[in-house]
């Protein structure tokens, strides 16, 4: 596989401070990409996050974490369990509740794991295609998968940031890991974004911007400066890493042999 190249946007929007975080890096184990939107008041929903992608950062990180699903599934309870545990020492009057998505890539074996809790997303582009991998764990997303809700009703919907579930709420979470790797091809882009993020944009917006740039920082530039201009009073934090497996340009891009004549000799 050609390199990985990794990029990353963060920007508190018009909130007086930022409550998502992330981290990506490489360990003996893979190339990993984490992002979580906290909750529960600036203070505490900015430590919430930082909190959740350092635990998830750790335990991929260990000279002994496994490549597998039930190994990353573990790594987002382990978060869970850390936010707990603040809930109920130090912190215990606070509330703290964060989302994480997280990408895990085996270069070695061009497979990839992905896992996520609440409503930050990973999407993933294929030669030309947009794929959401992803479903938010929403009271919103919930009516919409039953139909009560079309996707453009839900976007003003009252209670489209009640989640179901996130770490740190009480009791145990689910963490949605995908049940085997996934096989990378060379040119897929995957992005991971919050929902201050995700929710200006249609799945092809995303691939149309994907199609001007030539890197991920100029993806991620194309896409934060869109989220600038329709941004509302009330604009959340917005948070995304772009990870390219070599050149998805190069894949997208017809190319036709203009040398030879039409028509026949």
């Amino acid at each position: 596989m050609t390199r990985l190249r990794i990029a990353t946007c963060t920007h508190r929007g018009a909130r007086k401070g930022n409550e998502d975080d992330l981290r990506h890096g490489a360990s003996p184990a893979g190339h990993y990409a984490v992002l979580a939107d906290g909750a529960g008041g600036h203070a505490n929903g900015a430590e919430a996050s930082h909190r959740t992608v350092l635990c998830i950062e750790r335990a991929l990180s260990r000279p002994d974490a496994r490549f597998a699903p039930d190994a990353l599934t573990q790594a987002v309870r382990d978060a869970h369990a850390e936010l707990r545990q603040l809930a109920n020492g130090a912190h215990a009057s606070a509330s703290m509740h964060s989302t994480a998505v997280v990408l895990w890539i085996d270069r070695a074996e061009e497979r990839a794991l992905w896992s996520h809790v609440g409503d930050s997303r990973l999407y993933r582009f294929r030669h030309g295609r947009s794929d959401l991998l992803t479903v938010d764990d929403s009271v919103v997303q919930r009516m919409v998968q039953a139909g009560l809700l079309s996707v453009e009703q839900s976007r003003g919907h009252p209670q489209k940031n009640h989640l179901l579930a996130a770490l740190g709420i009480e009791g145990e979470v689910d963490p949605h890991t995908v049940a085997r790797a996934v096989h990378l091809l060379e040119g897929d882009a995957f992005l991971l974004c919050s929902d201050g993020w995700w929710d200006h944009f249609e799945p092809q917006d995303l691939g149309d911007a994907l199609s001007r740039a030539l890197s991920p920082e100029e993806w991620l530039a194309d896409m934060q400066a869109h989220v600038l201009a329709h941004a509302g009073p009330q604009q959340d934090n917005f948070t995304a890493i772009a990870v390219w497996v070599g050149n998805p340009g190069e894949m997208t891009i017809a190319r036709f042999d203009d040398t030879v004549p039409r028509g026949g000799r």
